[in-house]
């Protein structure tokens, strides 16, 4: 089977073997040496596995009918058997789409030619080792069945017997047909665990089989008499299911991604500052505890499932680290994170959402219990999944093909999905409507539906190389992240940032839309966040004035920022609070000198030494206007500030030291992007697939003269190899050598290796001496040496 099977790869031509390779990329990894090789690794187990897992609902019907309609006798069958049986019953698929589905299963080598030009068809013998026996849901033939001997021989005699077997079935009580109705259905086995009457009847009538303790079976015969009326294969699907309801306008399902994108990335860098403000430990088995993440969520004011899916997110991003303080490792924003939260919003939503879609990483498994009974908590390698990133990637693609805008539930998306490869759907649909979710969260679908930039996005995995470009140098492929299409998409539909705020009475600092980042740092600076959304609030408080003065504003300073990005008027009361904070800023000063304090203002140096609440820091005076204290100047400086002073550090020239809030920062992680699926034969252009071929076939030509040569020395040496001695062997391998020097001719010479096996290579001579023969090989444009004392034949190449 396995030789016919190369003869038939071999008689392809070089497009139908190329189109092959592209619809079996796993086929060429790594390239076979030769067909043979290609036609053995076409039919394991893997590779057929891989293959029918692509393949849709009715391509795997009409599989099944073509297992149904082989002969007994040699295991063929043809395109008219197939027909025949698929369109039998009344409303049956279209003889075109069935023709349609064959050419399918032969495109993929699955299906093939029992002889050349003839019309009998053949499958790969694995077909049968990987698909279900259970043909259809028709259960197995009685003389398959796993019983025992005498049973199985009552069973066979029943079902040979058609008019026998139909008064049988004639006189099955209601309940029992209705028990055999449903078998003959699918699938066709069933279990029981306290026998009942129908089924008792059943197997006394031997129309149900026990094939195990607890377990009956419906014999395939008795199963397609059942379906005579439906046809043997039962319902078939050659339409993909209906689904949604009808698309909404375009512009609104952007509108809403976007938004929800605004949304994401605002709370993702919640998240992360409140990281950095109080860093979270490692768990010891890796991870994230429950209590942290429950912080961080209510700090971020988002529930714990969301928070964890951007936690994920931003480490996949490469914005979260971790770090070794003391004796604890914690989780800390990594070194990108300040050039992330400074770029362009699309530019941020963008780096998050391509790591979502390559990230192996289930985020809505965490909160759940292992097989050990433990529980998976975020960040934790518990909760690497190789197959979700290709979920994700299904899922993005199901809603690209259908009409822009419409938004499909749940349900629907999944039936849809399972007709297009129910075996890679099999046990995976939580998984798929889990990456629905996250989609949602993330932005990259608006009510349910794809959008713009979305589409944008799954196009991320099809850049490199292609038909029109093979060397993969296309402009979106090298573009800077701020121009990919992407970005671009997303950043149309986002509200331009602004420049300005409105300030109003209560101290409050509204933002009308995203801040441009150098007014997002001054405002980070001067005052305190409190919402965000669409329009950003914040609030100046003493304590965020405070915090610009020691940063190095003045008064003067902080009049004239708001004063420049307030459409408003500046509220009096903010007016009055910067000076209030700017007067009483830096009367007070402490000094390295373990530590000390002085002060140009007598009184108030007074009132710090009568100051119960800094009894602690013993202060002593040493002038009107300087103390002193056996306290470090740090502890000083934060004991005068907890008691509402509001001191600054100088240095030892007495000059006021600047402090900005010191930043940790994990190292740098690289972030992941998205890349395409393996499955989809990836940079399989046209002339690589010809090259492939070419090398392939080659390879063949010089395998299947490698396996003649012997038949060529004996030829030479005009008697049976099996009468020629060694040297007679040695001495006609080096007249052929000497021969082919001469005229520059290929010739097939088989040596002895060193590691003492036999091998074959077809070279060119190009000179014998002092013991060597030197040859070049065509192929790889090298030149080889070989000892003459380890070539045992020689054959030329023709």
């Amino acid at each position: 089977m396995s030789t016919e099977f190369a003869d038939h790869l071999r008689a392809l031509s070089d497009d139908a073997l190329g189109a092959l390779l592209r619809l079996r990329p796993d086929l060429i990894t790594p390239v076979p040496t030769d067909l043979t090789v290609l036609a053995a690794r076409a039919q394991t187990r893997v590779s057929v596995a891989r293959t029918l897992d692509s393949l849709d609902r009715f391509t795997l019907e009409i599989l099944d009918a073509v297992r149904l309609t082989r002969s007994p006798s040699d295991g063929s069958t043809t395109a008219a058997a197939v027909i025949a049986m698929a369109c039998a019953p009344t409303g049956g698929p279209e003889p075109a789409r069935v023709t349609e589905a064959l050419d399918r299963l032969r495109e993929r080598a699955l299906l093939y030619p029992a002889r050349p030009g003839d019309e009998a068809l053949r499958l790969v013998a694995t077909v049968d080792e990987v698909c279900s026996p259970y043909l259809a849901g028709l259960g197995r033939p009685a003389a398959e069945l796993d019983t025992a001997a005498e049973l199985q021989g009552a069973v066979i005699a029943l079902v040979n017997d058609p008019a026998r077997l139909r008064r049988t079935l004639l006189a099955a009580p209601p309940a029992a047909r209705a028990v055999l109705d449903r078998l003959a259905e699918g699938p066709p086995v069933g279990t029981t665990v306290n026998r009942t009457e129908p089924v008792t009847w059943l197997l006394e009538h031997h129309l149900l089989v026990e094939t195990a303790e607890g377990a009956v079976e419906l014999p395939r015969e008795l199963g397609l008499l059942l379906r005579r009326d439906a046809g043997p294969l039962g319902p078939l699907h050659p339409l993909p299911p209906a689904i949604g309801t009808g698309p909404r306008a375009v512009t609104t399902v952007d509108r809403a991604g976007a938004g929800q994108a605004m949304t994401a990335v605002r709370h993702t860098e919640d998240l992360l500052e409140a990281l950095n403000e109080e860093p979270p430990t490692v768990l010891r088995g890796g991870g994230m505890g429950v209590l942290p993440l429950r912080r961080l969520a209510k700090a971020a004011g988002i529930a714990e499932p969301l928070a964890g899916l951007l936690l994920e997110t931003a480490a996949a991003a490469g914005l979260i680290g971790e770090v070794e303080l003391g004796s604890e490792t914690v989780f800390l924003p990594a070194a990108g994170y300040d050039d992330w939260r400074v770029a362009p919003l699309a530019q941020r939503w963008a780096r998050l959402a391509e790591a979502w879609l390559a990230m192996p990483r289930q985020p809505a498994l965490a909160g759940q219990r292992d097989l050990k009974d433990k529980p998976l908590t975020v960040l934790s390698p518990q909760l690497e999944r190789a197959g979700t990133p290709a979920a994700r990637r299904a899922v993005l693609s199901a809603l690209g093909e259908l009409v822009p805008g419409t938004g499909p539930d749940a349900d629907e998306l999944l039936e849809w999905l399972r007709w297009q490869a129910p075996r890679r759907m099999r046990g995976r649909e939580e998984l798929h409507r889990e990456a629905l979710s996250e989609a949602a969260d993330l932005g990259v679908t608006g009510l349910g539906a794809l959008t713009a930039y979305g589409r944008e996005l799954v196009e991320l995995t099809n850049l490199g190389p292609s038909d029109d470009d093979p060397l993969g140098l296309r402009p979106e492929a090298v573009l800077p992240p701020e121009q990919t299409p992407l970005v671009v998409a997303l950043a149309e539909l986002l509200p331009p940032p602004v420049d300005h705020v409105l300030i109003q009475a209560d101290l409050t600092v509204v933002v009308p839309g995203p801040p441009e980042p150098a007014l997002a740092a001054e405002l980070d600076l001067v005052a305190e966040h409190e919402s965000g959304g669409g329009a950003s609030v914040y609030r100046v408080t003493a304590a965020s004035l405070r915090r610009a003065l020691d940063a190095g504003y003045a008064g003067p300073d902080l009049h004239a920022l708001f004063a420049r990005r307030s459409k408003t008027s500046v509220p009096q009361a903010l007016t009055y609070l910067v000076d209030d904070v700017s007067r009483t800023h830096g009367g007070l000063r402490t000094g390295p000198a373990n530590g000390y304090l002085r002060s140009d203002d007598e009184g108030l140096v007074s009132a710090v030494l009568a100051d119960r609440r800094l009894a602690g820091l013993q202060l002593r005076r040493l002038a009107p206007t300087v103390l002193v204290t056996t306290f470090s100047a740090a502890r000083l400086l934060t004991a005068l500030r907890d008691a509402g002073y509001a001191p600054v550090p100088e240095d030892a020239t007495g000059a006021a030291v600047l402090t900005k809030p010191r930043m940790r920062r994990a190292a740098a992680r690289a972030a992941l992007q998205a890349q395409p699926d393996a499955l989809d034969a990836p940079g399989l252009t046209e002339p690589r697939l010809l090259g492939i071929v070419e090398e392939i076939r080659r390879g063949d030509a010089r395998a299947r003269a490698a396996r003649r040569a012997p038949d060529a020395v004996r030829a030479a040496a005009g008697q049976p190899m099996s009468s020629l001695t060694a040297v007679q062997a040695h001495s006609h391998a080096l007249a052929v050598l000497q021969q082919a020097v001469r005229d520059r001719a290929k010739v097939w010479v088989g040596y002895v290796d060193a590691h003492g096996a036999n091998a074959s290579r077809l070279v060119r001579p190009v000179s014998i001496g002092a013991g060597y023969l030197r040859a070049e090989d065509d192929r790889t444009q090298t030149l080889h040496t070989f000892a003459l004392h380890r070539i045992t034949a020689a054959a030329p190449a023709d």
